[in-house]
């Protein structure tokens, strides 16, 4: 069997890319997004996401390249000297391991994140991490702390059959099935495979459907950063994206067809349950 999930990352991060989730929604096949909660206009997609019912929204944990819910003086260790999070994930993962201080102000600021949320009134279908750093021991444990009992909320895991071959993904394997395993043990779901990782900034139309043909049996995600224009921003935080080309992915009437030809309903992770 096969079950699918496209999800818009960024939710939050500017109105270019807000509309690109309403009208993905609304036009095309795109049912679930992340909200990056501490973003400059989460409220704006807040308020979108109301008006939409049937979009799984879910948490864009921003730990790196991003700013602080916290205000910068209770989280200092986390932030650059610009006071945003740092643009440099290894660094940022050496931080987290290596100063006791650093994952206090971590745990922290991912609780402040799920709050937000929370206090936003939408149902939590998923949670994630920008940049895929769930993957880090520290900011895993701190997901699954942050995750109520009463949520049924999944937990993406960024494992990619591309990406599985050779001796990078040979020597990320044990790891991504050390977190699955993780995941199992604490009672939540997740992905079985995650697709857009090696294709970031370039899931445009021929490229979805081209993964379309190739899914992987079990539960995939397909992830996408499509906004309906590319501004200065959004040209600095993601260089190199084809984001618009992304956007015209999710509503393309070939990609709507395919989909129904395969037998394939796009939803959330609550729709899979």
């Amino acid at each position: 069997m096969r079950t699918i999930v496209i999800t818009a990352d960024d939710f939050g991060f500017s109105p270019a890319v807000n509309e690109a989730v309403e009208r993905g929604y609304r036009e095309g096949v795109l049912r679930s997004a992340s909200l990056m909660v501490s973003a400059p206009d989460a409220a704006d997609a807040v308020a979108r996401a109301r008006r939409m019912p049937g979009l799984r929204v879910g948490l864009h944990v921003t730990v790196v390249r991003g700013q602080p819910l916290l205000p910068a003086a209770e989280v200092p260790r986390l932030l650059a000297a610009d006071g945003r999070f740092p643009d440099n994930l290894l660094a940022a993962a050496l931080r987290w391991a290596l100063d006791p201080r650093a994952r206090r102000e971590l745990k922290r600021e991912i609780a402040a994140q799920f709050a937000a949320f929370r206090a936003t009134g939408l149902a939590l279908d998923h949670v994630d991490v920008h940049n895929h750093l769930q993957l880090h021991p520290a900011v895993l444990a701190e997901v699954l702390a942050n995750l109520r009992s009463d949520e049924p909320a999944a937990v993406r895991l960024p494992r990619e059959p591309r990406a599985q071959a050779g001796v990078a993904g040979a020597l990320l394997a044990p790891w991504l099935a050390l977190v699955a395993w993780r995941l199992r043990r604490s009672g939540r779901r997740c992905n079985d495979w995650l697709l857009g990782v090696a294709d970031s900034g370039r899931m445009d139309e021929a490229r979805m459907l081209d993964l379309l043909e190739r899914l992987p049996p079990g539960r995939v995600e397909l992830h996408l950063h499509p906004a309906v224009r590319r501004d200065a921003e959004l040209a600095a935080a993601m260089p190199g994206y084809a984001n618009e080309a992304e956007f015209a992915a999710l509503i393309s009437p070939r990609l709507a067809t395919r989909l129904r030809e395969l037998g394939l309903e796009p939803g959330g992770f609550a729709d899979l349950a």
